[in-house]
């Protein structure tokens, strides 16, 4: 498994990361079976130990053992010390902070080998495209804590043995995205991995600047926000190479992991996942399997998506996912107190071609802002409709105004929320 001196410094560097892929990989070579009957087994205990060493889920277990209720981001920013495992070393545990992408942050325990589990995690996921240890990744990333000299990507003098290089993401403009291009060019990374937003207006700029991206590249990996195909696209355009998406989130990383054959697997070697009805979506709730200093247990992640039966073309054990169009996304109401989901606003510029960036915003119960960054203005034709098809869903008449802009501002941690209600 070693590819260079540099990987052998990298896991003599990190033994414990390297110690939880070796344990990954072998879990992956699983049947299905052997895995689904060890996701059950983990379950159960991940379950049992919080009803005996958790407060917050000995307070919601001890009755009712058999029924155990979803976990909802209100409780686990009003819960955050009951959460805690009552025997955690408080002197060795860590605070770390969620991106706050719906502009409700919240804060979460972790420690070293949490850190280290991800980081394996994250490395299989990339193992998934062809990446093997040791070659280069260069990541674009908006989480300030992340980018920060000791942060999940920060920039060190371990990067060099990582073969890892990160970029503050949260803002761009055209002479950043031309530096960015020209570091690509020159670094040469095997893969790119960052934000949907970031990399899709990356490759608009390449794309329009007929810049050649460095053959070393194998694919880009998309997370933290909701890929669509046009993106994916215009990434596949631009950098000459397949894009994948990853799914996860900070408190519970490595959800989901889309391999080469177009499959998005679920590790259920680490996670269970259920789709579940909720207000006529199905929304994903997770449980982390591994996770015991703070456990994550039928955890509402305010996303969108399903299962899926059968297998992938890749032999892979684990399931296969879908998602949704609502990762992070805020739920817009109306006067007559329905919610309308974010994946009714995601869809309805579908074929506006002209269209680099959207965002909805509610603000007020009869009128909704629509930001645009466009090539071009919508037709009236294009408007009217919209606002019609928007006042019939909510079922009252509604004002649409848009506005275009250079740049829609993002959130603190770099992303971009697609629709934001009114809170």
């Amino acid at each position: 498994m070693f590819s260079s001196p540099r990987h052998w410094l990298h896991r003599q560097r990190y033994p414990l990361r390297y110690a939880q892929l070796d344990l990954l990989l072998r879990n992956q070579a699983l049947s299905r079976d052997e895995l689904l009957r060890k996701q059950r087994a983990d379950f159960a205990d991940i379950v049992a130990f919080a009803a005996a060493h958790v407060p917050y889920y000995a307070e919601r277990l001890g009755r009712h053992p058999d029924v155990i209720p979803l976990l909802e981001k209100d409780a686990v920013r009003e819960r955050l010390d009951d959460l805690l495992m009552r025997a955690a070393d408080r002197s060795k545990v860590k605070i770390g902070h969620t991106g706050g992408s719906t502009g409700k942050p919240l804060a979460f325990w972790y420690d070293e080998a949490k850190h280290e589990l991800m980081r394996a995690g994250m490395m299989r996921g990339f193992m998934m495209s062809g990446w093997r240890p040791g070659q280069k990744v260069l990541n674009f990333w908006g989480a300030r804590q992340d980018v920060a000299a000791g942060g999940v990507f920060g920039s060190n003098w371990s990067d060099l043995i990582a073969a890892e290089k990160t970029i503050g993401a949260t803002e761009f403009s055209e002479v950043k995205l031309h530096e960015w291009a020209r570091f690509i060019q020159r670094y040469r990374p095997v893969l790119l991995y960052g934000y949907a937003s970031a990399m899709s207006e990356l490759a608009r700029f390449i794309v329009a600047g007929k810049m050649e991206m460095p053959g070393s590249l194998i694919g880009v990996y998309s997370t933290a926000e909701v890929l669509t195909e046009a993106q994916r696209d215009l990434m596949q355009r631009a950098f000459g190479c397949k894009v994948f998406n990853q799914y996860g989130c900070r408190e519970v990383p490595n959800i989901a992991w889309e391999c080469r054959h177009g499959g998005m697997h679920v590790f259920a070697d680490q996670v269970y996942l259920e789709s579940v009805p909720i207000e006529g979506e199905d929304a994903l709730i997770v449980t982390s399997l591994t996770n015991r200093l703070m456990p994550f247990i039928r955890y509402n992640l305010g996303d969108s998506g399903r299962l899926l039966d059968g297998e992938c073309a890749c032999g892979s054990p684990f399931p296969l996912m879908e998602m949704g169009l609502c990762r992070h996304n805020d739920l817009i109401r109306t006067r007559a107190g329905k919610s309308i989901h974010p994946g009714f606003f995601n869809h309805l510029l579908d074929g506006q071609v002209q269209v680099r960036q959207f965002q909805w915003v509610q603000r007020d119960m009869d009128r909704i802002a629509l930001n645009l960054v466009a090539a071009e203005p919508l037709s009236a034709a294009t408007q009217a409709a919209l606002a019609e098809k928007i006042s019939r869903k909510m079922e009252d008449a509604v004002t649409l105004e848009v506005n275009y802009l250079d740049e829609i501002p993002r959130t603190v941690s770099g992303k971009h929320r697609f629709v934001i209600g009114l809170g």
